[in-house]
């Protein structure tokens, strides 16, 4: 390995650096959206109408949670197998091939969003182009079909993204036989094994039921069956996001911090038990759906709880290896060791806070997962905390902060404002406990979600400590501090790019880990049996509930017409209604 990416493996540094941007722009365009959100909810100021703000909010979601973090993760992870293996892709053509899937794919689902803040969209393939239908689509919310072709083209570059990095590992296998998988690629391996099985439901959801139904080749569809298939892949793509934060944690951050990871076993056991478990707890979602038996849903909750363990081997090995740095670096005592670590390092620092916030994002995660407590907080202004802690920040944060290590050695440029990224990773940081404190504590009294306008005519919450105002008042701080440190993270990497110094001063080899892969049994590395493992567990768990859904119902439903995006579907959505109940006998 070299100390400086760019300069051992300039064409993929190139690919890199293009999934890079795709992902910057999104997030740019998510962040403005996100505080137009903020400002609007809270009656401050309203750049819109109460209309397009569910344009907005699809907008938000989409282009910050599937295009901004899986751009970033395509490009770290060309970067991590190409690193770790020590050779590029069999066929740089094919890689970029996949990269221009995956971007017009997603310039189609924006187009289709966008349309959406004209006064008179433009008619495209029979119907407006329009595509207000939130990040989950729901049906029978419809967007414009170009809407779901973005969403199908940039699945399938992500899945042909997987295809290469496995065709990489065995190209690499071959030239050393015998060797254990490098633990990045092995992290990046089971990444996509995880994806491949866990994002069935939604490609057989969009191309079978949704498209056709869009296109007016199928008259009708069952909602509660796209809405099962659409959690089927929504609970895993929650951890297809965090992955590559944990990536980053067990190979970068033990760096940052003066020392080694601390077990590269535990390491491979974690993302193992990410195979086996992320996909069969996607009912535990849909608790207050009616055509589910209870008894399934009991069994996703049970499920879910062990997604705790590898969440806690995350935590103690992390830790551990942050502690073996600070005592390399002279830390001492109990708890004194954690001065020694580089807090000046915005790197170090934005990886550390994001670890802390999904160390209480996580906690959180617990009431959802409960079926009883989830009663209470299910469509309430406590989900969006929750995704904010996690998604928001225990991986956006990390991203930030990795990109402050990872985009010199992409440029051969020095980082500009080093001292400004610190601000920008402690802003980040403050402003999140700001907004979703006021997220949780407001949903814990019924604040509904996904509305434009959460007071109610007539209608006042019961806060008790505080009151609405200043809960509105923090979420309002709370997004305008995230915004701005959004934006400041996006000028230093522009003036990063075109700095031209290159003397970047960032080693980028990656030191082995105390417990290396010859302290674990080669079963780890048995890709084939975990992946057999996890699809049976996916069967045990959707097999019986799929097949009563269209039992019930019918597999195209009960002649369901399309719900036009008007002002009554916004009635709609300000009751929290999500259009299942009503289709099922």
């Amino acid at each position: 390995m070299t100390a400086l990416f760019v300069d051992e493996y300039p064409a993929e540094a190139r690919l890199v650096k293009a999934a890079f941007l795709s992902s910057f722009i999104a997030f740019g365009i998510g962040a403005l959206f996100g505080i137009i959100q903020a400002l609007h909810r809270t009656d401050i100021f309203r750049f819109i109408d109460s209309i397009k703000y569910y344009t907005v909010l699809t907008g938000h979601g989409v282009f910050l949670v599937i295009a901004f973090t899986i751009f970033f993760l395509v490009g770290l992870y060309q970067w991590a197998v190409t690193d770790s293996l020590e050779r590029g892709p069999v066929d740089i053509r094919f890689t970029w091939f996949w990269y221009g899937l995956m971007a017009i794919g997603s310039f189609l689902a924006a187009i289709s969003i966008l349309a959406g803040f004209l006064e008179q969209p433009p008619m495209v393939l029979g119907a407006e182009l329009r595509a207000n239908v939130l990040f989950t689509f729901y049906a029978p919310l419809e967007a414009n079909p170009l809407y779901y072709i973005g969403l199908a083209l940039f699945l399938v570059g992500t899945w042909l993204a997987g295809i290469d990095w496995f065709r990489t590992w065995w190209a690499w296998r071959d030239e050393n036989p015998g060797k254990r998988i490098p633990l990045r690629t092995f992290m990046v391996l089971t990444t996509m094994i995880m994806f491949f099985l866990g994002s069935i439901g939604v490609i057989v959801s969009i191309l079978v039921f949704i498209l056709p139904w869009s296109l007016e080749i199928t008259e009708s569809l069952n909602p509660l069956l796209t809405r099962t298939l659409f959690w089927f892949f929504g609970h895993m793509i929650v951890y297809f996001w965090l992955l590559p934060a944990y990536l980053l944690w067990y190979s970068v951050l033990p760096k940052l911090s003066g020392g080694r990871l601390f077990s590269d076993p535990l390491a491979r056991v974690v993302f193992i038990l990410f195979v086996l478990l992320s996909t069969p707890v996607g009912i535990h979602h849909q608790y207050m759906d009616p055509g589910i038996a209870e008894g399934f849903k009991f069994i996703a909750m049970t499920n879910t709880m062990f997604l705790l363990l590898p969440s806690f081997l995350t935590a103690f090995t992390v830790v551990a290896s942050m502690e073996h740095g600070a005592r390399q670096r002279g830390g001492e005592g109990r708890f004194n060791w954690l001065r020694a670590l580089p807090w000046r390092n915005p790197a170090f620092t934005g990886m550390a806070l994001a670890g802390l916030i999904f160390a209480f994002g996580g906690f959180t995660g617990i009431v959802n997962a409960g079926m009883n407590i989830n009663y209470l907080v299910h469509n309430a202004l406590w989900i969006p905390g929750h995704i904010h802690a996690q998604v928001g920040t225990a991986t956006a944060l990390t991203l930030m902060a990795g990109s402050y290590w990872l985009v010199p050695q992409l440029t051969g440029n020095r980082l500009v404002g080093r001292q400004v990224a610190l601000v920008q990773v402690v802003l980040w940081f403050v402003g999140i406990v700001f907004m979703t404190n006021s997220m949780f504590r407001a949903g814990l009294v019924g604040v509904p979600r996904r509305t434009a306008e959460p007071q109610y005519q007539g209608f006042d919450y019961d806060v008790g400590v505080g009151s609405m105002g200043e809960l509105n008042a923090q979420l309002a701080l709370g997004g305008t501090l995230l915004f701005i440190s959004a934006m400041l993270f996006l000028v230093l990497m522009l003036l990063t790019v075109f700095n031209n110094d290159s003397e970047p001063l960032v080693d980028g080899t990656l030191p082995p880990a105390l417990s290396g892969p010859e302290d674990s049994p080669q079963v780890l590395d048995n890709l084939r049996l975990w992946f057999g493992i996890a699809f049976v567990l996916v069967v045990l768990a959707y097999a019986l509930p799929l097949a009563g859904i269209v039992a019930q119902s019918g597999l195209f439903g009960q002649d369901i017409p399309p719900f036009p995006v008007s002002s009554e579907a916004v009635i709609y959505l300000e009751f929290g209604l999500e259009y299942v109940g009503a289709f099922v006998t």
